[in-house]
């Protein structure tokens, strides 16, 4: 099924085969997410009288639960719009836009080093120290390679957990396990921070769960109700087509900065405020 980019967190661009079968199932998930903030209020917070020991169920549980696996199924044929944090070089974009986004292994983290050097912003003694100590010569091999990592909601950039994706190249493939502050200046000269913002198909990945987990809780909002955002990281698996990059911010563009409080012009971070949002308290 080929449909224009869905952003998860926003109901809007739900498609209307998704919309049908979401307002089909409104009571269950308004009852569900009512529920369970009054549980949350009166169980997890002690605002209700005579609280209990044992946490109550949910009554609506198990069928919010499989309407949840159901929109999960569906997402599986649909796209969705992503956000990679990084720092990459002006060549590096010129390749993505001709070729794609490739996996990450130690093969293209290999290639990368190298056309480092090719062009003189890295001498090969330093390549081959990252290289060597990257993590992919470690444990984390097998989970680190062979994926393309992204997150489903827009994060400002100054955020620190996106921040030392951005503050030195090569991600956390080159620097996570350096610890030479000469090695880690170097790299943070390199390139330039940038977010990749990309049109996801979720068959590429395994987290169409997690997207239509995101749904669900977006549609509840829009009916009224206060879940979580249910933001999620996720993986590409195969290879994305020079196509799914829908645009690439760079830190000296006017966008990078209102990433996540401003643009996308949609997106409002339903973290900011969740306490009072909750529990009418302040934060």
């Amino acid at each position: 099924m080929e449909l224009r980019p869905i952003d998860v967190w926003n109901a809007a661009t739900f498609d209307q085969d998704l919309m049908v079968v979401l307002d089909e199932h409104a009571n269950l998930i308004q009852n569900y997410m009512t529920t369970d903030h009054e549980i949350f209020l009166a169980y997890d917070c002690g605002k209700g009288p005579g609280r209990r020991l044992i946490r109550p169920d949910n009554p609506y549980a198990g069928g919010f639960y499989a309407l949840r696996d159901a929109i999960g199924e569906m997402m599986q044929e649909r796209t969705i719009r992503a956000y990679h944090y990084t720092r990459m070089t002006d060549s590096e974009i010129a390749i993505l836009h001709r070729d794609g986004v490739h996996l990450s292994t130690p093969t293209t983290l290999r290639a990368r080093l190298d056309a480092l050097v090719a062009a003189g912003n890295l001498s090969a003694e330093a390549s081959s120290i990252l290289y060597d100590a990257s993590p992919f010569h470690s444990e984390q091999l097998q989970s680190r390679s062979n994926k393309f990592w992204m997150v489903s909601h827009p994060i400002a950039t100054d955020d620190s957990g996106v921040i030392p994706l951005m503050s030195h190249w090569g991600g956390e493939v080159a620097s996570m396990r350096m610890r030479d502050r000469v090695r880690l200046a170097e790299l943070a000269k390199i390139g330039t921070a940038r977010v990749l913002e990309l049109a996801v198909p979720l068959s590429l990945t395994n987290h169409s769960h997690a997207a239509g987990k995101a749904v669900v809780a977006t549609y509840g909002r829009i009916r009224g109700c206060i879940p979580d955002k249910s933001a999620f990281d996720l993986y590409a698996q195969q290879r994305l087509q020079p196509d799914a990059i829908l645009a690439v911010h760079s830190e000296t563009d006017p966008s990078f900065t209102q990433i996540g409080r401003g643009y996308p012009t949609d997106f409002v971070d339903v973290d900011i405020g969740r306490w009072k949002e909750l529990t009418g308290e302040d934060d």
